[in-house]
């Protein structure tokens, strides 16, 4: 990661889009920054935390999104501009207090940065969160590229002071990870004096003759302010022809795909591309400008028709009777669901003109193909070598086996909920948001009088518990329902890029703080609590039956074993792992490759040659745990 505070202005740097916002927010004075990690989002924040200290700024990982926008809120309250970071399912979190806030707004600068991730590549779903901004009439911008990035961070807290709100600005993946040249601007240490003015009238709607609605009214004239800041915004722009048979209208990553793709196509005498960075409240005067010279008109937009849809009310109002032929996710030419890339763009701009477009030949392609299926092993989601969560599923497995009751394990978001699939021996069978696998479990766990009985299972991991299990777990002891909650303490937001937690002794500056007990808060609520080694399968096996076979009520069973990428930076492994001579006899064994068919753990792999296990040593974590699941005892550890 480079150095963000750098102090070369007009200099030009390579940076991810997320360092670049973190770039801007410095070159803006920003004194908080806050999140909590969750990706495509995780890098701002860190970015920040990483300087904080040179630059006089508060870095806090907070314990979740609605707690790390009132951080930010309290500091733009007394003065300090903030910026405050979260992916699309975390603004669902924070959604509660964002509504409330958006009513009597802020003093300084607040910008709320939302990284969606169309396609769903680390989330559970690719929710679109452009239309909050219109749900509560804030502003929303978004970057194209990361310089785009770094200077609209900037511009965003400077509109967020012009309209007293809070400003949104949306990313997604492909923006906030990609990486382009940005040249830097000049440093400015945050210099203002944090002070609450208690005279002001309270930031609330509550108590006041005009209340809500009138709150609500002042939100409205906001917009037509910020629509007017929006027509000279240097975020917009437009190239190609006066009068264009085309029109493409984009915003964020459609940017660079349209442009590439009237490149391709030998198109740019014909096709006209009006960029958007100012999205919501649309610029009505600037779109109709360009949309009255234009009879056909295609929408780039990843992932919901929110520009279209908008683009759509404006033009029933543009000019009476004037119609459009409206390309984009309605039509068909762009998907409602999955990231876009230039083919779709390429392919939607070639079908408007009644161009064939074929991105590769056929017959390579096929070939392509076929090398691949040949050549390249099929790679599922896996826990990493030396993961503890494999040991214990495999556990949970066992345990629920004998106890033979059909028990049923509620899951939740985390490196862990990968075992939903085959790394986890397929034990998950619900997964929804942070926090709701207790939730979930403790509701399964009140359905005796309906002649429910199996066992209940909610494995949690130690940053997602404090983020959102808490009022769970708390519902489930104080309502005495028959479930076990399973504490996956591995020590740090793992997913993510291991940011601390409240169960941490650090925080996101890396100073010293006070860490949260969490047996001892178990403890206090009156829970029963047992704590094990997460490689220990037996043990784990051995606890969970004992508790299965106890009806009295939540119990919790800690699992505590670091994670297995953070323990390898500091320390060897814990022992080293192999084979005894012949005792591994391959196919002949009887077990079906037990080790790499079931098991699956990256560091057992298939010796074709020899035709049996092999201990992989450069993948291999040393944590010894195969040695307790081979049949034939052909695997031993010996300490390091």
């Amino acid at each position: 990661m480079l150095n963000i505070a750098v102090d070369e202005p007009n200099t030009t740097q390579l940076l991810m889009g997320n360092e670049a916002i973190a770039r801007g927010a410095l070159e803006a004075e920003v004194g908080v920054a806050t999140a909590y990690p969750g990706t495509p989002s995780s890098e701002i924040i860190g970015t920040l935390a990483a300087v904080a200290k040179e630059f006089n700024i508060y870095a806090e990982w907070s314990v979740n999104e609605k707690v790390a926008l009132e951080v930010a809120a309290a500091a733009s309250f007394s003065g300090v501009r903030a910026i405050t970071a979260m992916k699309q399912l975390g603004i669902n979190v924070a959604f509660d207090f964002l509504a409330n806030l958006s009513l009597p707004g802020t003093k300084s600068g607040l910008l709320l940065v939302v990284c969606d991730d169309p396609g769903a590549i680390s989330s559970t779903n690719e929710q679109d969160s452009r239309h909050i901004a219109k749900i509560l009439d804030l502003p929303l911008l978004e970057p194209a590229t990361p310089q785009e990035a770094k200077e609209m961070t900037k511009w965003g807290f400077e509109l967020s002071e012009k309209i007293s709100n809070v400003c949104l600005m949306r990313s997604v993946t492909r923006i906030s990870h990609a990486r382009g040249n940005v040249v830097l601007g000049q440093l400015r240490r945050m210099s203002n004096k944090a002070h609450f003015d208690t005279s002001r009238k309270p930031y609330t709607t509550i108590g006041f003759s005009e209340g809500a609605p009138r709150y609500h009214q002042a939100l409205h004239q906001n917009l037509i302010k910020i629509r007017e800041l929006y027509e000279s915004s240097p975020f917009n722009w437009y190239i190609g022809p006066e009068r264009p048979e085309l029109l493409i209208i984009t915003c964020g990553s459609g940017w660079l795909y349209s442009l590439e793709a009237i490149e391709i196509l030998s198109l740019k005498d014909s096709v006209g591309i009006l960029k958007l960075g100012t999205t919501w409240p649309l610029p009505d005067e600037l779109v109709s400008q360009y949309m009255l010279k234009a009879e056909k008109v295609l929408i780039v937009e990843e992932t919901d028709a929110f520009l279209e849809g908008n683009l759509k009310e404006l033009a029933s109002e543009i000019k009476p009777g004037r119609t459009w032929t409206f390309y984009g996710k309605t039509s068909g030419h762009i998907p409602f669901f999955g990231e876009i890339n230039p083919d779709i763009v390429i392919n939607a701009v070639a079908n408007a003109f009644g161009l064939k477009y074929i991105s590769r030949d056929p017959e390579y392609h096929q070939k392509s193909q076929e090398m691949v299926k040949k050549y390249v092993p099929p790679r599922g989601v896996q826990f990493c070598a030396g993961c503890p969560h494999r040991s214990i599923f495999w556990a949970i497995k066992d345990a629920l086996r004998l106890d033979g009751r059909e028990g049923v394990v509620t899951g939740d978001i985390g490196c862990y909920g990968s075992a939903i699939g085959p790394t986890g021996f397929y034990q998950l069978k619900t997964m929804h948001s942070m926090g709701s696998g207790t939730g979930v479990a403790l509701g399964l766990g009140k359905l005796g009088q309906f002649g429910f009985n199996q066992p209940v299972l909610a494995p949690c991991g130690d940053s997602t518990f404090f983020h959102a299990a808490i009022p769970a777990l708390l519902d489930g002891i104080h309502n005495q329902s028959n479930f076990i909650f399973i504490f996956l303490d591995n020590g740090g937001t793992a997913m993510t890029g291991f940011q601390p937690h409240p169960g941490i002794n650090r925080n996101a500056m890396g100073e010293p703080v006070r860490a949260i007990d969490f047996k001892s808060l178990c403890e206090g609520l009156g829970a029963p609590v047992e704590v094990v080694d997460s490689y220990d399968i037996k043990a784990i096996t051995q606890k969970l039956l004992d508790m299965l076979q106890d009806e009295g009520g939540t119990k919790v069973l800690v699992c505590r074993r670091e994670c297995a990428l953070i323990r390898a930076r500091r320390k060897k492994p814990l022992y080293k792992v192999h084979l005894v001579g012949d005792k591994c006899v391959g196919e002949a064994c009887g077990c079906d490759r037990f080790c790499i068919r079931v098991f699956k753990c990256p560091g057992l792999i298939w010796d074709r040659d020899a035709r049996k296990a092999k201990i992989d040593e450069a993948i291999c974590d040393g944590c010894g745990v195969c040695v307790d699941i081979c049949p034939h005892s052909a695997i031993v550890r010996e300490a390091n």
